[in-house]
């Protein structure tokens, strides 16, 4: 259940469809806006992932992983799995820190570490 009024979502439902239609998310600032606009407000942690075709549009967003407050379990297998599932070229992975501390935990760390 969304805590986002119904006019925020429909905002954000359009925002998503212009995205798709167009060359919106070219940089890594207009990336970091739209996941800003998507996550920002949430009152728990997210993972979400941005799928993109070859030349870099969006497929489609999506919310993979659904936490408490301070933290969310990331399941790899299941990004792999969707990003298949979208035919993507590329993902763009995120996530939201409710408390509003963006330093990046222990736990940040060892899920991006390769």
């Amino acid at each position: 259940m969304s805590t986002r009024s119904p006019i925020v979502q429909q905002a954000l439902a359009m925002l998503e469809c212009q995205v798709r239609e167009a060359d919106a998310l070219s940089s890594p600032d207009a990336v970091r806006d739209f996941l800003r606009l998507r996550l920002s407000e949430l009152p728990h942690e997210v993972f979400a992932c941005l799928f993109m075709d070859a030349q870099n549009r969006l497929i489609t967003y999506e919310e993979m992983f659904r936490g408490t407050l301070t933290q969310t379990a990331v399941y790899p297998r299941e990004v792999v799995k969707a990003a298949l599932a979208h035919n993507a070229a590329a993902v763009i992975l995120s996530h939201n820190h409710p408390s509003g501390l963006p330093e990046p935990s222990g736990a940040d760390r060892a899920l991006t570490t390769t």
